[in-house]
């Protein structure tokens, strides 16, 4: 059974940095693309960045510069490192596995989501 598990959301004060970890289980997924994914409340789940197989990144236009995405293949994870926080950066934080893309739909396995929260 595949199982994606998030760690390392809380709170944070704006301008201050988190770093979340994505241990995937049930498979080996070092042949696809992993990423991550936000849903703020009353909003639609959206990119945040993706990392191929090879180590290829993408990021969205919003938080470009300021996080960065990484993975180790041995360990099964996956990780963002975000710095600069902002409150805008609120939301639940979730990592997929699949094929390269920007899309929900790209993706077939997910994690339950971590809450990330930054205070003004």
């Amino acid at each position: 059974q595949v199982q994606l598990v998030e760690s390392g959301g809380g709170l944070v004060q704006a301008g201050g940095s988190l770093r979340l970890s994505c241990a995937a289980s049930g498979r080996t997924f070092s042949q696809y693309a992993m990423g991550w994914f936000r849903q703020a409340p009353g909003k639609e789940r959206e990119f945040v960045a993706a990392i191929t197989s090879g180590g290829s990144t993408n990021y969205a236009d919003s938080v470009k510069g300021r996080f960065t995405i990484s993975r180790d293949n041995a360990k099964n994870t996956v990780y963002l490192q975000m710095n600069s926080l902002k409150p805008e950066d609120t939301a639940v934080y979730y990592c997929a596995v699949g094929a390269t893309g920007t899309g929900v739909s790209v993706y077939d396995y997910w994690g339950q989501g971590t809450q990330v929260t930054v205070s003004s």
